[in-house]
């Protein structure tokens, strides 16, 4: 049977910093979810299963073929589907044979099916496009449909895929999704996709301590972590009482001991006992009472402890929750309005078409749409990045846009000064209670920007932004959950949902869009736009 052994496996980046250490994983036929913060090393472990990176110990044992799926699709500019599907050679005979220029012993080494199976692997994934095309040439979106069917046509007794579902349409999500629904082989998927997640036989769960297995989909793994919640609350609860038992514990000794002492100075100043005894006497007392003292301060610590751990237990396992700020946006107010916009990149090849769009009040509206539809012209043209060819533009509040990589924020400068810098009049207690919301407390508020991860990145973009004393009553939002792992998500989530604005979010990520309850979608076809 197909098999992957991982064993003792340990890795460190090149500064040092340690990934895992001593990890023991096994997976056989189904399909595995792998979930995890940025940066614990989900990546990492998928190139060392397949060979591309070496262990600092331990060892990887396969039994079967694989097939990987990288997050991006590299580029060669000579490259054809054919060489993504590593058939270029092959082709290329199958083209002498038909030109009749083939050798005998070449003949016997053709596949005939081989052109056909490759089509119907790219139709799987809704793509039409030929082997010969070239790569350069399809869409950020079709190369990663191509990558996956060339996944597919390989037939592997294993799949590890990593991010699959990043820069995919809602149809290409569908198309991976049936293709996942019926896969009976092995599956490694990294993944913070939560429709995908849903269609795991497991989830394996990487964190800094190692690897944890939950048997079920996505929400089985959220049923568990509810009750491994639930257990650390209760910890927690006992934890708080025994420090409260400790600390009246140690009241109650030192009491005591104030007591004993008074008794004593007074029998020593009536002067009617041998000093040698009163000495005796008062050696014996502070004995007892210092050791008294240093075991209730042993308990107290002991129990400020279990206290600390088990309130951090708690903190890792609950969802952040947001309060924030009111944007004081009325209800009929109009914040947004494009009228007969017609828009492109090249003069005469208009990407929207005669669209019109009016955001009032507190709206939340999701633009979806295939690859290539214009939702980031969109987005161009309304941040004023893109001239439009006819119509207007009217933009009638302060407005804040994320993108993925929230350029918003100077990277030079660290989380604390990013916010003091778009929230001048904010004073400095009211921008560490604000960044602390979002989890940038104390010393995580003086991290720069160019060090954060992609999850923190947002973070701390929606920190700066919804964290003054008056948020922008207008959002955009750029594909947010791209590259994030899921605690980023939910965190992403937990600081929109607090938000009273109005919102413009860009996002294939359907989970996404239920949490933030969009009132209304913008739906881009491609080739044309239909007109709001």
């Amino acid at each position: 049977m197909p098999s992957i052994v991982c064993s003792d496996l340990s890795f460190s980046t090149p500064d040092g910093r340690q990934l895992f250490s001593s990890l023991d994983l096994a997976f056989g036929p189904g399909r595995t979810g792998l979930i995890g913060r940025n940066g614990v090393g989900k990546s990492t472990l998928l190139h060392i299963i397949a060979g591309r990176l070496n262990p600092q110990t331990g060892s990887v044992a396969v039994n079967g073929t694989m097939a990987v799926f990288d997050q991006t699709v590299q580029v060669d500019p000579a490259a054809t589907v054919a060489d993504l599907f590593g058939v270029g050679t092959q082709l290329a005979l199958i083209r002498r044979a038909s030109a009749g220029e083939a050798t005998v012993e070449e003949l016997a080494d053709i596949d005939w099916t081989l052109e056909a199976r490759m089509e119907a692997a790219l139709a799987r994934m809704g793509l039409g496009a030929m082997p010969q095309t070239p790569l350069h040439t399809l869409s950020g979106g079709q190369r990663t449909r191509a990558g996956l069917a060339a996944l597919l046509f390989s037939d592997a007794d294993f799949l590890l895929m990593d991010e699959p579902t990043n820069n995919l349409d809602r149809d290409g999500r569908r198309a991976l999704h049936d293709m996942l629904a019926g896969w009976r082989k092995g599956a490694l998927v990294v993944s913070h996709d939560r429709e995908l997640l849903e269609l795991m036989d497991e989830i394996v769960e990487l964190t800094s301590l190692g690897a944890t297995r939950y048997g079920g989909n996505w929400s089985h793994y959220q049923e568990r972590k509810a009750l491994e919640l639930a257990a650390a609350r209760h910890d927690l609860d006992l934890a708080e009482k025994k420090a409260t038992e400790a600390a009246r514990t140690a009241q109650i000794a030192a009491e005591r001991k104030a007591r004993k002492d008074s008794g004593g100075r007074k029998k020593a100043a009536k002067g009617d006992m041998p000093r040698i005894l009163l000495g005796g006497m008062k050696e014996r007392a502070e004995n007892s009472g210092g050791a008294g003292a240093r075991l209730a301060d042993a308990r107290q610590a002991e129990a400020h402890e279990a206290v600390s751990a088990a309130r951090g237990r708690v903190e890792v396992l609950q969802k952040l929750s947001v309060s924030l700020p009111s944007t004081g946006l009325a209800a009929g107010r109009t914040m947004l309005r494009l009228d007969h916009v017609t828009a492109g990149y090249e003069p005469g090849r208009p990407v929207l078409d005669d669209l019109s769009l009016a955001v009032t009040g507190p709206e939340r509206i999701a633009v979806t749409g295939p690859n290539g539809s214009g939702k980031t012209t969109l987005l161009d043209v309304i941040a004023g990045r893109l001239a439009p060819f006819s119509g207007a533009v009217q933009v009638a509040t302060d407005m804040a846009m994320l993108d993925q990589r929230a350029s918003l924020l100077d990277p030079a400068l660290s989380v604390r000064d990013n916010f003091r810098k778009l929230n001048p009049g904010s004073t400095e207690n009211a921008c560490r209670a604000a960044l602390a919301r979002f989890k940038f407390r104390a010393d995580a508020a003086l991290q720069q920007v160019a060090e954060l991860s992609g999850g923190e990145l947002l973070r701390a973009a929606l920190a700066c932004v919804l964290g003054g004393s008056k948020p922008p009553p207008l959002l955009i939002l750029d594909e947010p959950t791209n590259h994030l792992d899921l605690d980023s998500i939910a965190a992403i989530e937990a600081g929109l949902q607090a938000y009273d604005g109005a919102l413009l979010v860009v996002s294939h990520d359907e989970a996404f869009l239920e949490a933030l309850d969009i009132s209304r979608r913008l739906e881009l076809p491609s080739g044309a736009v239909v007109p709001a």
